[in-house]
């Protein structure tokens, strides 16, 4: 296996041109994996030492943008300007363990797309954007377009997450994160996002689903729970969510 790492954006799409080269951003899903044997790709391209890819800031047009190597430690400190960043602090917040917060980060969570993650179910309720880059320009994708299916997502070969835009909003707007696992930082069994009207779930289906959805959805089964019982407890997390 080829490891590089590049400085530069411009540096990592040349590298990512290789057919069955994967970015490495903080490691902790795609090392795991590779651990278990479920994925052996033929080149590794880390993202650690661009620094486009870090910071948080303010756009002119009120909207904030995050760098994809902004890690879950970074962020569950956020100073939040808005309520979509407030609730994306607070789900940033019950993300695994301190060592997996200091090391993992938002565009390699959001690149990965487990349906079970914190985030995903966020930025499909309060309307994020993804920017990615690649050879070929940039673009950003509505993030309810982004997350696909299972592992699954709107990204192009040679594409890179390198920020993650949120749209400014009253800071007194009207949010809630709940999260029932089996225990403390593990994956969702159930997620459920409110912000404002819009009722976002995670873990029931192999991406996020509005509210609306998961009526004519089939829930999932797998090891953590039956898909029975996340039909049973999804009225109760609603009702924690957006009664908070």
């Amino acid at each position: 296996m080829d490891y590089v790492a590049p400085t530069s954006l411009e540096e990592a799409y040349r590298a990512l041109e290789l057919e069955d080269a994967r970015c490495l951003a903080g490691g902790q899903s795609l090392v795991a994996m590779m651990n278990l044997g479920l994925t052996s790709p033929a080149r590794l391209v880390s993202l650690r030492r661009i620094d486009a890819l870090r910071g948080i800031e303010r756009l002119a047009d009120g909207w904030l943008r995050i760098g994809a190597m902004t890690t879950h430690a970074e962020l569950a400190e956020l100073d939040a300007p808005s309520a979509a960043a407030s609730l994306l602090r607070d789900a940033a917040r019950v993300v695994a363990y301190p060592a997996v917060r200091a090391w993992g980060t938002i565009g390699g969570a959001v690149a990965h797309a487990d349906p079970a993650a914190d985030y995903p179910v966020v930025l499909v309720a309060v309307g994020a954007r993804i920017e990615v880059g690649s050879s070929r320009g940039s673009r950003q994708i509505a993030a309810r377009e982004f997350f696909r299916g299972l592992f699954e997502t709107a990204l192009a070969h040679g594409e890179i997450v390198t920020a993650i835009h949120l749209p400014p909003a009253p800071r007194v707007a009207p949010c809630s994160y709940e999260k029932l696992s089996l225990v403390a930082g593990d994956f969702a069994i159930l997620s459920v996002a409110a912000y404002g009207q819009e009722i976002v779930v995670g873990g029931y289906g192999p991406r996020p689903l509005r509210l609306a959805e998961t009526e004519r959805t089939e829930p999932t089964s797998d090891h953590r729970a039956s898909g029975a019982y996340r039909r049973r407890v999804l009225p109760e997390l609603v009702r924690r969510c957006t009664s908070s």
